[in-house]
């Protein structure tokens, strides 16, 4: 019986990111997919910082973003095309852009190309789970060849006589919102199911056709008479959606007829070729809980966004992020898997702010009253024009911030001005020989102990083989031009110690506000959430050893890269 560290269900989005970080941290996987080829249509159309951050950490952020359409405008307009109110967010607190549009089959083909690097991560296409059993010590998972449903359109036919039996650790199902795993655990989901009916075509320009230069910025269509989405892709791509009446019949609708009448408002008939047309309903759901043992859920098998903020997949990239570091610190360093309930108090909360987000924006833009659209773009335009409440909105400022709720999350407690269980910016900084670098690619993926001007390690003492156990880095950030002079030798480097200089002042400032001084210590988890801050590090060091119920002879040590 072949064994694995973790095995995947889902070879998605979320699947994806989390094969690559878990690979990027050593582990060895098993990834299963039922679908023996990729669907090759487009779902998801946009990602945001947070989930590139994440993707940074995948080792494969570059790649995939060189793909995408950046820093488009987001905006509601009315039917003749004046514009209501248009979301723009210039600030780059993370790094990477806030409005990214993707094209979903570049995404996860060169997802899963890149995959080949880790040699301990075994992708296996064309494979259903059949069933799972778990005990104290791990998961027993049966799965068989299956010729895939093509995305739901045949039939699924599994071979139960190629059956094999592998045995892992810890099961991750991340393989939808008709999660087989989620089906055999007897999870159910909770939250409301829509009956709207929205029909999406996607379109391709023909070869040398321009056919959507005219078509700039992502756009709902207020028009009470049928709200329409307009999402730009890259690589001549593009998807609208038109919002159904109760009354309309589906079959009509997805007509090739209705769906060029339709386009053909928009774009020049002869440019185009449509490569889906289909009337979809959605979801608003959850799932009652997300871990079962050694059996834990994520992305849509874990949670149903609706797609109006965008935010379905970069869910299941955020529930990866959290998931990947946690497993690692259970296979690889001997926590307590005690710390795999904070998964879901960490990442539940926010995932349901961003279904509910995603529902109220749902339900202004499809206004189809024409008294109610009114009154909404009444509402709109006096908003705008309230002193601080307009510039809030328009920089989206209503989408729910990555913050844990305060004693639900790994880390010491919040106080007043805290920065514990926030999310930490990524500047550019300066190293020691003057590249600019970005702040995680200098400090790397695992923990971080970060000093405020001095070297973290005097405030450690002997509690530092405690960090390095775990892999730690050790940061000195200088403030601007702070970096230290003196006399030869003052200056070279410290063996084991990153150090750079925040040129910018981003990081400072944002100290600052959190009333983390100079001579303080920033510890940051791998997920670079802070885990805490402070001039007493050996109570930092207590709190990871405490929460994290590290035991002392299971501990093992990971090399650690320094910049």
């Amino acid at each position: 019986m072949n064994t694995y560290d973790i095995a995947v269900v889902g070879l998605g989005p979320t699947g994806l990111t989390l094969a690559h970080l878990l690979g990027r941290r050593g582990l060895s996987v098993l990834v299963l997919e039922r679908e023996p080829e990729f669907y090759g249509n487009a779902r998801a159309v946009y990602t945001d910082d947070e989930a590139l951050r994440v993707f940074q950490t995948a080792e494969v952020a570059d790649e995939i973003h060189a793909d995408m359409n950046v820093d488009s405008a987001v905006q509601w307009v009315k039917s003749d095309g004046t514009t209501l109110v248009q979301f723009r967010e210039t600030q780059r607190p993370l790094w990477w852009p806030v409005v990214n549009f993707l094209y979903q089959p570049y995404l996860e083909t060169k997802l899963e190309k890149l995959l080949d690097r880790y040699p301990d991560v075994d992708v296996r296409r064309g494979r259903e789970v059949l069933g799972f059993t778990q005990d104290d010590d791990g998961v027993t998972v049966r799965h068989a060849a299956a010729t895939g449903s093509r995305y739901g359109k045949d039939e699924n036919v599994v071979d139960e006589a190629t059956a094999e039996t592998v045995r892992v650790a810890y099961l991750v199902a991340a393989d939808g919102g008709r999660s087989v795993v989620r089906t055999q655990l007897g999870i159910e989901m909770s939250g409301k199911s829509y009956p709207e009916r929205w029909l999406v075509v996607d379109l391709a320009a023909k070869d040398g056709a321009d056919a959507f230069r005219h078509l700039p910025y992502f756009d709902f269509v207020c028009s009470p008479d049928m709200p329409t989405v307009s999402c730009p892709q890259p690589g001549g791509h593009h998807r609208f959606e038109f919002a159904l009446k109760d009354s309309d019949d589906t079959a009509h609708f997805e007509s090739d007829e209705t769906v060029r009448r339709l386009i053909g408002r928009y774009v020049d008939l002869a440019e185009v070729e449509v490569r889906r047309q289909l009337v979809y309903t959605f979801n608003a759901v959850t799932a009652d809980r997300w871990r079962e043992g050694r059996v834990l859920l994520a992305g849509d098998a874990a949670h149903m966004t609706p797609q109006f903020i965008g935010q379905g997949m970069n869910a299941g990239v955020r529930d990866a992020d959290n998931l990947s570091w946690k497993l690692e610190a259970i296979v690889r360093h001997g926590a307590d898997p005690a710390i795999l309930d904070t998964y879901e108090t960490e990442r539940k909360p926010h995932a349901k702010a961003m279904i509910a987000l995603s529902v109220f924006n749902k339900s202004l833009v499809s206004l189809k009253h024409p008294v109610g659209a009114k009154a909404r773009d009444a509402a709109m335009w006096t908003a705008l024009r309230v002193p601080g409440l307009g510039g809030w909105i328009e920089r989206a400022g209503m989408k729910p911030k990555p913050r844990f709720g305060r004693d639900a999350y790994l880390g010491t407690p919040r106080g007043l001005l805290g920065a514990e269980g926030t999310l930490a910016p990524q500047p550019v900084v300066r190293r020691y020989d003057g590249r600019p670098i970005r702040f995680d690619d200098a400090v790397g993926i695992g923990w971080a102990v970060v000093g405020i001007g001095v070297d973290p390690r005097e405030r450690l003492g002997d509690d530092i083989d405690t960090w390095e156990r775990v892999g730690a880095t050790f940061t000195t950030v200088f403030a601007p031009g702070a970096r230290p002079q003196g006399s030869v030798g003052d200056g070279r480097r410290r063996a084991g110690l990153v150090d750079v200089e925040d040129t910018t002042g981003e990081l400072g400032r944002w100290l600052g506000r959190h009333r983390i001084r100079s001579g303080d210590v920033l510890v940051l988890r791998p997920d670079k959430f802070v885990f805490g801050a402070g001039r007493d590090a050996s109570a930092l060091t207590a709190a990871m050893r405490q929460q994290l119920g590290l035991a002392e002879e299971r501990v093992l040590a990971r090399p650690v890269e320094v910049v």
